[in-house]
């Protein structure tokens, strides 16, 4: 069929099938669909939506696009994907966790989008890091070291590149059949035996509502077990920053302080990934139960492999070898350092998570056009959360890490912005710090 008659058909609300979808996906990898024609079919989709079996043979599709890896491993394959936030140091964390613990982990992370922080931007303040290896060397890695976190490659989903960057260019990329088929593409196509989904809701998540964070938690589940993935969800809160740091060099110091077991790790950030890390053992085959699979991970923090599984990770991706000993002397640091205290003594009730962020970007630890460099040393650290006691004479709502004064007063402004503070006593919010963080599982469905 012609390829405006498949458009029209979706755009008057019909039903395509698999062959025709197949047909579209071709067209979209190979030039032969225009870009308007790409930007119509987008649209059509994003006002008309998509079945369960058309979002299934959609992703599908997608994911034969390029190539599909294949493992010969002694080891379950296994991954993370979270929908983003701010300070979701997490994968940095759960990596070298599920390494130590039987399982290979390919993990396929992409860069900061909007308000919210990338993996591979927070890898690459690692000097020497390489997030663009070749097929063989992630191979060899992940067969190794039991762990590898990399960017997309070129030959992985091409089709969600293109269709990603059209449906950006005409205000379809919140389409949540065409959000499914782009995140669970490229992780379909990294040849996984089970995958978690983080979905994040709150003032810091792309999707603030939980009903509609629920939606796609329930849709990416649905699908991924349609195409014989098997696949669960957990929703977890993004309504103060996931950590005490935010930005990118930051980041990986924080994540190196859990690993390594120093004092004063936050309670919400190892609550997180032991939980997701727990599940996805379960998938995998590794542990009987929740409770068993919680006690393993635990288990690899405390006895330090999976410190050891990072440090290896980061070696063999030509990183430092001795960043574990070294990470004040190795990542980069910003030259300003400032406080920002609230304006009176009070107990933090809100915060605009979203607000924060920007706040990072506009630093320049984000990215306001696709082609902006990062500045991989600015950021925040000691962030107060919900419930905590903040002003003169308190904690501080951050310490900005900063290029220069100035950047360092502005960033000062939208923290205190962005941040509530009430006159009663610290705790008093009922989301306070400290809370358990994840707010319900969506079960995985059986995989075909």
């Amino acid at each position: 069929m012609l390829t405006a008659e498949l458009i029209r058909k979706k755009r008057d609300g019909g039903q395509l099938d698999a062959a025709e979808i197949a047909q579209l996906v071709g067209g979209i990898t190979d030039g032969s669909v225009s870009d308007a024609q790409v930007g119509a079919l987008a649209m059509a989709i994003f006002c008309r939506g998509m079945t369960g079996p058309e979002q299934v043979a959609l992703t599908g599709a997608m994911m034969r696009s390029g190539t599909v890896l294949s493992w010969d491993l002694d080891r379950p394959v296994v991954d993370k994907h979270s929908t983003g936030g701010v300070g979701d140091k997490v994968s940095l964390v759960l990596a070298p966790i599920l390494a130590a613990c039987g399982a290979a982990v390919p993990m396929i992370s992409g860069r900061g989008l909007g308000h919210t922080g990338g993996t591979l931007d927070k890898l690459e303040s690692i000097p020497g890091y390489d997030v663009t290896p070749t097929p063989e060397r992630l191979r060899t890695v992940v067969s190794r070291v039991g762990c590898a976190i990399i960017g997309q490659t070129g030959t992985l989903a091409p089709a969600d590149r293109r269709l990603y960057a059209i449906r950006d260019a005409t205000a379809t990329v919140e389409s949540l059949p065409l959000i499914v088929a782009s995140i669970l593409s490229k992780k379909l196509a990294a040849g996984l035996d089970a995958l978690v989904m983080d979905v994040k809701t709150g003032t810091g998540a792309f999707m603030p509502e939980l009903e509609r964070a629920r939606e796609l938690a329930e849709a990416i589940v649905a699908v991924a077990g349609g195409n014989g993935l098997l696949t669960s969800a957990l929703l977890t809160d993004m309504n103060q920053v996931l950590g005490r740091s935010a930005g990118n060099a930051v980041e990986v110091r924080e994540s190196i302080e859990l690993l390594t077991g120093a004092a004063g790790a936050d309670r919400r950030l190892l609550e997180v990934t032991l939980a997701l890390s727990a599940e996805l053992l379960v998938l995998a085959g590794l542990a009987g139960d929740g409770a068993a699979a919680r006690a393993t991970a635990e288990r690899a923090l405390a006895d330090g492999s999976a410190a050891e599984a990072f440090a290896a990770m980061v070696a063999a991706m030509g990183g430092p070898s001795d960043l574990l000993e070294r990470p004040a002397e190795l990542l980069p640091a910003a030259p300003v350092a400032r406080a920002v205290d609230a304006a009176r003594v009070g107990s933090v009730t809100a915060i605009d998570v979203r607000a924060v962020g920007l706040a990072i970007v506009d630093l320049g630890g984000g990215r306001v056009r696709e082609t902006d460099a990062v500045d991989h040393a600015v950021g925040l650290t000691e962030v107060a959360g919900l419930g905590e006691a903040v002003g003169p004479g308190q904690r501080p709502l951050a310490v900005v890490h900063a290029r220069d004064e100035t950047a360092a007063e502005r960033a000062a402004a939208a923290l205190r912005a962005a941040f509530t503070v009430s006159g009663g006593p610290p705790g008093s919010t009922a989301r306070a710090a400290g809370v358990v963080p994840v707010i319900e599982t969506i079960a995985a469905s059986a995989a075909r």
